[in-house]
């Protein structure tokens, strides 16, 4: 049995996925660790994982991130991302692998298995020699010589002047994250590494394997994919409730009409950008509405809700999911995977970090309406919805799609891939 290390990045939306890759581990009778911040600690405790905590690197909370990250106060959209990307992934990478090492000199590992942004995870890798796996929890964003730059939200061009557009883009693509390559190589420098061969870009996932959630149906194509990536579709199914459900929780199970969910994830969940607005569209129409805050005990908006709303904190995917006809989101990566893994088409109001790009990529597939905004007007959220409604495509295209993600195991392939790696190395 192998004896694995897990980083994950101390955030709900990668310690869901990550989690279902440690219990897959475990269960399959592995020695499981896992690297992750104090506020998560707990949810691999109860799986049977050991816990390597953030020392050396900031512990912080998710949902106040200035007080240990000053530089991202007042930002929101592309600034955001730049900014979290820089802050939080890159300049606490030194000191996650300084954890990580004093972990190994405790006891070597045989193999670290992290998820893509837990750069720290790579550092560590090449400080002790040990082979890494990426498993990435959102979409890939390796570079290619065929694509516009990833994390644009920028669908592969048509036609030679849209060419010219995408190889112009890839030019810029270097001087754009100048800023972030020159903290990585001080991060490089801080752990005693040389100057990497690898393009800062790419330095995100393992040059020996990259288990990537979703199914190609949901990448562009391209010629130059790394031939060390697999797609092992979805990582987690949705939990059933384990609590009290809502007393309008009927209306879901015998809708007398269309179930519309509205949904702004977990992060960012200002209800004025998304939920107020999908409200103003969706308020008058004969559909009944389901909105999660994102918030797991507030349930209450601070503005009116109407007559055919119903307003929970969260809503238990696995019961909701297959009553659902639509969904509004701003497009995280889990409830994407989750409502195409239903065969429920999309209309994304993806804002910032990588929600432009899951949208684009939503609506090249043909399965939903990109809105291009996180803040979309209630015009633009009522055209969405009628399309994705009376429009046959969208929802065939959703259905081709959940027939994918349901070919795949994603947990139990990782660590499939994962043993394989290990048994093609020399001892």
């Amino acid at each position: 049995m192998a004896d694995v290390m897990i980083a994950v990045m101390p955030f709900v939306g990668h310690v869901a996925p990550i989690a279902a890759v440690a219990r897959a581990f475990l269960d399959d009778g592995h020695a499981v660790r896992v690297y992750t911040g104090s506020a998560h600690a707990p949810v691999f405790a109860a799986l049977g994982a050991e816990i390597v905590p953030w020392r050396a690197a900031p512990d912080f909370d998710e949902h106040d991130l200035e007080p240990t990250f000053p530089e991202l106060k007042g930002r929101k959209g592309p600034r955001q991302m730049l900014a979290n990307v820089e802050h939080l992934f890159i300049r606490t990478a030194a000191r996650q692998s300084d954890d990580l090492v004093a972990a190994w000199r405790d006891r070597p590992w045989d193999v670290i298995v992290a998820d893509n942004l837990s750069l720290g995870a790579r550092l560590a890798s090449e400080r002790t020699a040990s082979p890494w796996v990426t498993v990435a929890i959102v979409p890939l964003a390796i570079p290619s010589r065929e694509l516009p730059p990833p994390s644009l939200g920028i669908p592969p061009a048509r036609g030679p002047a849209g060419c010219l557009r995408d190889a112009a883009l890839r030019r810029l693509l270097p001087l754009a994250t100048r800023g972030m390559s020159a903290a990585y190589s001080e991060q490089r420098e801080a752990c005693g590494l040389p100057v990497s061969a690898t393009a800062f870009e790419e330095s995100w996932y393992s040059p020996d394997l990259v288990c990537a959630s979703g199914v190609p149906e949901l990448e562009y194509p391209r010629s130059d994919l790394p031939p060390q990536v697999v797609f092992v579709g979805a990582l987690t199914t949705p939990p059933r409730s384990t609590g009290e459900l809502p007393a309008w929780w009927s209306e879901v199970l015998e809708p007398t009409a269309s179930v519309v969910h509205v949904t702004q994830g977990t992060l960012n969940v200002d209800p004025h950008d998304l939920i107020e607005p999908a409200m103003g569209a969706l308020g008058r129409q004969p559909v009944t509405l389901v909105v999660s805050t994102g918030i797991a005990d507030a349930a209450q908006l601070p503005f009116p809700v109407p007559p055919n709303a119903r307003v929970a904190g969260l809503v238990p995917y696995a019961e909701l999911l297959p009553h659902v006809d639509v969904m509004i989101t701003n497009g995280g990566w889990g409830g994407v995977l989750a409502a195409l893994s239903n065969g429920i088409p999309l209309v994304i109001a993806g804002g910032d970090l990588d929600k432009p790009e899951i949208a684009a990529r939503v609506a090249w597939a043909g399965a939903g309406v990109n809105l291009r905004t996180g803040t979309p007007k209630p015009g633009a959220v009522l055209r969405g919805w009628r399309r994705v409604a009376t429009e046959p495509s969208y929802q065939d295209n959703a259905q081709r799609i959940a027939a994918s993600l349901a070919g795949h195991d994603g947990p139990a392939e990782v660590v499939a891939h994962t043993l394989e790696l290990l048994a093609s190395r020399p001892a």
